[in-house]
Order: structure tokens, then C-alpha cells, then sequence
């Protein structure tokens, strides 16, 4: 019964991107030529959004639905390792023209050929946990 509402929170979470064309090939085509605002609304409308729950949460001193209060840790300041996650990310965003949580959503509407875009991220993830003692972090 508790992974029902994170399910509907998904589902409404995948309908709300899939409506707002965020998951289409042509948007995020367009991004990365930067030939439209669209995807840049977006992702800096989620932004701003994040960052007004996140005061919220702290300044309200919010609790979980299991009554325990949210406690958000300091940021981490080693910020090399997330220049290259996020180079390595949007390199391959660029390539495959989506990324990982759209993959779900087109594969849900019907794209059937995202299988094989879903199984290289799933690789890809194994072996990043395969190697991850080995890497500097």
C-alpha cells in the first residue's frame, strides 16, 4: 500500500513531462542547438522550484510521512567529480537524445526501440558499480 502513492507519483510525474514535450527528441534537439527556450524553461523552472521546497523544508522543519523530520545535509564542495558526471551525463544525452527517466516514460508510450537506450544505461550503471571502489571520488 506505501509504493502506491510513489507509483501514482510517478505516473503523474511521467504524464506531466510526456504532456510538456520534455521527453520528445525533437525538444532536447532543439535544446542542445539552443534553438529554443523550451527544455531551458523547464529545467530552470525546476530549479527555482527545488530550491523554494528545499528553504521551505528547512525553515519549516517538515517531517516525512513517517513523522520523522526531514534533515537535508551540508553540501559537498568537492565539485570536480560533478563537472565530469555531468559531462559524461550530458555527453550522453547528446548522443542518445534522452536521458535515463524519460527513457521510462517514452518506453511506456510506446517506443519500443528505447529497449535497447534502457539496457546500455542499466550497463552502464552496472559497471559504474562494479568499478566504484576503484574510482576517485
Amino acid at each position: 500500500m506505501r509504493m502506491s502513492r510513489y507509483i501514482l507519483v510517478g505516473i503523474i510525474f511521467g504524464i506531466t513531462l510526456y504532456k510538456a514535450e520534455a521527453v520528445s527528441w525533437f525538444r532536447i534537439f532543439e535544446m542542445f542547438h539552443f534553438q529554443s527556450f523550451h527544455m531551458y524553461g523547464i529545467i530552470f523552472s525546476a530549479i527555482v522550484l527545488g530550491i523554494g521546497i528545499i528553504q521551505l523544508i528547512k525553515r519549516t522543519h517538515m517531517k516525512s510521512a513517517e513523522g520523522q523530520e526531514i534533515h537535508i545535509g551540508e553540501k559537498d564542495r568537492s565539485w570536480k567529480r560533478y563537472i565530469y558526471g555531468g559531462f559524461i551525463f550530458g555527453l550522453g544525452w547528446a548522443l542518445a537524445g534522452i536521458c535515463p527517466g524519460p527513457m521510462f516514460i517514452l518506453l511506456g508510450s510506446g517506443y519500443t526501440v528505447l529497449v535497447v537506450f534502457l539496457l546500455s544505461a542499466m550497463t552502464g550503471t552496472f559497471v559504474y558499480g562494479y568499478l566504484r571502489k576503484r574510482l576517485p571520488h
